[in-house]
This record gives C-alpha cells, structure tokens and sequence, in this order.
C-alpha cells in the first residue's frame, strides 16, 4: 500500500484588490527556501472532517499569516517530491474575509507580500510553477468575471 502513499499539502492563493498574497519561505524550510509561495499546508487527519481540503487552506491561512478567508475553490493539483516524502500538492482560491497579513510562524515565513501577477511573473523568488499557478488563477478568475 506504501506505493500509493503521498503526503497531501494545500496551498491558499488569496487575492485582493487584484494583488494575491503570497510568503517568502523561511530560510530555515527544507523544500524551497526562500521563495515565495502561497501559504499552505499538510492536510491532518481529523475524525468526522468532511472538507479536509477547505479545512486546511482556511487552518494554515489563520496559522501562517492571520488571514481568515471563507470560500475556498479548487483550481489545480500536481506532485511533487520533497526530502524522498511523495506529494500531492492542491491550490485552492480562497475568498478573502479579513485580517491584516503578518508572519504568524517565523520558523516557517520570513516575510508576508500582496503581489500583483504581474509582479509575481518578474519576481527572481518566485519559482516556475507558482508563474504556472497565477496564469490558472488568473484564468479561472477572469472567466468568474464574465
């Protein structure tokens, strides 16, 4: 059964006022230190959890910079590896609710930044797949506008 096990992350991309909230990945992160991503998280196993997806963007939002948000989308999933640990990796558009964006976890996020996708695009940190990540984002939100 090992053979299908995957570690399973979530990753919260919030956007206001046309800007997505991104970190900077702490120094101190084994998988891609130092630059930016969206926040996210390892899904938990909780008894009774009917919406372990929602559940953990809306947790590592609150826990990682102090944002709370309240709908939350499935917009694209890949896999990845990290230190020989298989993962599945989901990014959910979440709806922005409030709180002021700050590191809440220093041992995890360096630096908190709202980002333009066009910033995102010309920023040196900023890893292929999250440019890959803002064109879905961006897709899917401007087909939500039509």
């Amino acid at each position: 059964m090992d053979q299908y096990a995957y570690v399973v992350n979530v990753e919260g991309a919030v956007v206001r006022d046309g800007t997505y909230l991104l970190i900077e990945r702490s120094e101190a992160e084994e998988h891609a230190a130092g630059m930016l991503a969206f926040p996210g998280g390892k899904v938990e196993q909780s008894p009774g959890e009917t919406a372990p997806i929602e559940a953990t963007a809306q947790r590592e939002l609150d826990e990682e910079v102090g944002v709370e948000v309240g709908a939350v989308e499935y917009v694209l999933s890949r896999t990845f590896e990290a230190a020989g640990t298989q993962c599945l990796n989901v990014v959910t558009l979440c709806e922005y609710e409030g709180g002021e964006a700050h590191a809440r976890a220093p041992e995890e996020v360096a630096a908190v930044h709202w980002l333009s996708p066009e910033e995102i695009r010309d920023h040196d940190d900023a890893p292929e797949y999250l440019k890959e990540d803002i064109e879905a984002l961006e897709a899917l939100r401007s087909g939500a506008d039509t």
